[in-house]
């Protein structure tokens, strides 16, 4: 053990030496050999690894969004090669090249955090064996070997016999009965956490791999903390059980704020936006016109949630932009449906013509409101007199019978009908 933490002193040491600095400022104020002290020692060193790791977490949540656009791909890959498991991965793999996502890339946080993990194992078991490790030297491992939490020695394990608790100043008792609490804590806490991104902000009317695989740590994880849970330290307890609840609440806070597009998350936050842009009359946060924006640039592309909430924002007199302002529709115009085009009344109707009967097509067609026949020119001269006013040079007999054919009779002569023969 002495060897493999010799091999990574490169890590350990600058752990042991963040604890102790925390270790001193909590002492002055709890007492240097207090479970506190050396408790909030490494809550302090959770919070600060997190808080380096933001970065990645951030990349973390944008291969995520990645993961998430390609889902109509991903339908079509697994219509397409339904009955062809093999071709269907195959396809999977080629389209994650392609775009560049990995749809590993939620673990990464979970393997950014090992070293620190595996120092502070190894820094806590130097407490428990009474072996100095990094910059712990024999005054601190003394003071911490004195601090209990609720009870619990710090380098305490659940499997220990009673001759090593007793040798930390504590009973089996009250060892096996903090840590198995906490390591349901920190199980329960990771299967919320899983749970809550699978219910609430993954779109589920596609079937993915991706899908698949965070169900499946959704049930893998929090058995594996159960399983080595019982092996750990008392203060790798705390680490982990801190981890999992940091991890909780930016997850929950990512779900409020940014969701995922088409999850339920995103219909209830669409739904709050929606209320507070017809409140206030405009967007007035930065991160609530970057997805206005978003929304506004998917055009026919929108989802059940963004199409009644450009719908919403139309019924109550707005119109969201390009650039993800929302302005006061002063005409229909403004207005758009879910699909971006003009809504229904934004611009006029064409009007159809009246169909006109069969005599009016003849006559000339209707006359005009309160035309009267008395408006009609009482002359014509020479050059509007239409040709049939002329005279006819010769007019044959029976020509005026011809004139007044019926309506729907053929123009011109008509050929005579031939004698019936008695």
């Amino acid at each position: 053990m002495d060897t493999i933490a010799s091999l990574f002193s490169f890590i350990t040491t600058p752990v042991s030496w963040v604890i102790v600095q925390f270790h001193t400022v909590y002492g002055k104020i709890f007492g240097p050999d207090t479970g506190w002290a050396w408790g909030l020692s490494i809550v302090s060193l959770v919070i600060l690894i997190r808080i380096c790791l933001i970065p990645l977490f951030v990349k973390q949540i944008k291969s995520t969004r990645a993961m998430q656009t390609l889902q109509p791909e991903m339908k079509k890959i697994q219509e397409r090669y339904k009955n062809d498991k093999q071709r269907q991965s195959e396809e999977m793999m080629k389209l994650y090249k392609e775009t560049g996502t990995n749809p590993l890339s939620s673990c990464l946080p979970i393997l950014a955090q090992s070293p620190f993990f595996f120092a502070l194992y190894h820094v806590l078991n130097g407490i428990a064996t009474g072996d100095t490790i990094g910059v712990i030297n024999e005054s601190l491992l003394a003071s911490a070997r004195k601090a209990h939490i609720f009870g619990a020695p710090l380098a305490a394990k659940f499997k220990d016999g009673s001759a090593t608790v007793q040798a930390l100043g504590a009973t089996v008792t009250d060892v096996r009965v903090v840590t198995a609490i906490m390591i349901i804590m920190m199980s329960a806490s990771q299967f919320y956490t899983q749970r809550q991104l699978m219910t609430k902000n993954v779109d589920t009317t596609v079937k993915t791999p991706f899908m698949q695989q965070q169900k499946m740590l959704m049930y893998v994880f929090p058995v594996m903390f159960a399983v080595f849970g019982i092996n750990f330290p008392v203060g790798v307890l705390v680490y982990w059980l801190t981890t999992n609840v940091w991890t909780m609440g930016q997850q929950m806070y990512v779900i409020h704020n940014n969701p995922t597009p088409g999850s339920k998350a995103q219909a209830a936050y669409l739904e709050r936006l929606t209320k507070h842009v017809t409140n206030h009359g405009k967007a007035r946060k930065r991160s609530e016109r970057t997805i206005i924006k978003a929304i506004v640039a998917k055009g026919r592309d929108r989802n059940e949630f963004e199409r009644k909430f450009i719908n919403g924002l139309n019924k109550a007199g707005l119109a969201a932009q390009a650039d993800g302002t929302v302005i006061q529709s002063e005409s229909q115009a403004a207005v758009q449906t879910e699909d971006g085009s003009p809504a229904s009344g934004a611009t006029p109707k064409r009007q159809q013509p009246k169909r006109q009967s069969k005599s009016q097509r003849q006559s000339g067609g209707p006359k005009a409101a309160g035309e009267t026949e008395a408006s009609e020119p009482t002359s014509l001269s020479k050059s509007d007199e239409p040709e049939d006013a002329k005279p006819a040079a010769k007019q044959q007999p029976g020509s005026a019978n011809r004139s007044k054919a019926q309506s729907g009779q053929r123009k011109g002569p008509q050929r005579p009908k031939s004698p019936s023969k008695k």
